[in-house]
């Protein structure tokens, strides 16, 4: 939450480069508090798995949160039971006339297409034209932020020779942002995936600044401020176990997969995994809501006015 002070004090300048969340005393005075509405548009085969981790992240701070999870029209889920589905989800086109402060794309196991070839991209440029008018902020999340890229931006993904897992170093590029208050200076993230946005690619199309990467695995996360985005390419709302259970699950299928790097203690999968990004993932998800509660209006809507 912001420290309330005098906008002249000395202090305000100082606490404001140093990342401190400050509002001035006539912020104050103008800000009245409603809940925040926030939709989850779940891409990921497991949806109870997938809305449970980003739940978790949202609701962590001291805001009152209207949390709507969403999923596609038309297409059918085959790894979660209808009645989950008709009980807890609404079809995007049952939600296109209402407004969200905040909505997360989540990723999805469709890599390997090229965007067009994914049976849902119509609807899916539908929802992001949409976002333009009805959300304040959207974060996209691995697959769900290289669509939204790619479709703003025309920056593609990348398919790499080989998969892209574990849990690796980034660095803050961009110190400053309010989205990274409180980042320690060394911290990891997961990562899996089959594909990679290049940086110099991001560097070409206006307007897009990359707030973390690796030297490892490239850019991490993107803000798009005239979109009122952020993307980000790898999985602070992993669980512990997650990268345990895609290696436990190819290793049982017989898929080709190598020990991830960085994430069982001596790189042996016998041994338990330590989350070593929970208190990041609580940070970068927090610090999201709170700029939403500082910036969306009011009024719900005015959202994308």
């Amino acid at each position: 939450m912001p420290i309330k002070i005098p906008a002249d004090l000395p202090a305000a300048d100082v606490l404001s480069r140093e990342g401190v969340m400050v509002m001035s005393e006539n912020q104050a005075a103008r800000q009245d508090i409603r809940p925040l509405k926030i939709g989850l548009l779940n891409l990921m085969p497991k949806k109870i798995q997938t809305e449970t981790q980003f739940a978790r992240l949202i609701g962590a701070t001291p805001l009152q949160i209207d949390f709507t999870l969403i999923k596609m029209t038309e297409h059918a889920s085959k790894n979660t039971p209808e009645e989950h589905l008709g009980m807890f989800y609404r079809d995007f086109q049952d939600v296109k006339d209402e407004k969200f402060d905040g909505l997360i794309i989540t990723g999805a196991p469709i890599e390997h297409l090229p965007f067009e070839d994914v049976t849902y991209w119509d609807e899916m440029v539908e929802v992001m034209d949409w976002t333009q008018t009805n959300v304040h902020s959207t974060f996209g999340v691995c697959w769900g932020g290289m669509a939204m890229i790619y479709h703003f931006h025309g920056v593609q993904k990348h398919i790499l020779p080989e998969k892209s897992f574990g849990c690796f170093p980034q660095e803050k590029l961009k110190p400053n942002s309010p989205y990274l208050r409180g980042f320690s200076d060394s911290f990891v993230i997961p990562v899996s995936r089959w594909t990679e946005m290049k940086q110099d690619e991001i560097d070409a199309a206006d307007g897009l600044t990359t707030l973390l990467g690796s030297p490892e695995t490239g850019p991490c996360l993107v803000e798009d401020p005239a979109h009122r985005a952020l993307y980000i390419f790898n999985h602070f709302e992993y669980d512990s176990d997650t990268l345990k259970q895609e290696y436990d699950r190819d290793t049982a299928s017989g898929t080709p997969i190598e020990v991830p790097i960085n994430y069982y203690p001596d790189d042996d999968p016998t041994k338990p995994p330590k989350n070593r990004w929970r208190s990041h993932a609580h940070l970068l998800y927090g610090n999201w809501i709170n700029e939403i509660y500082q910036t969306t209006p009011y009024d719900q809507n005015e959202i994308g006015t």
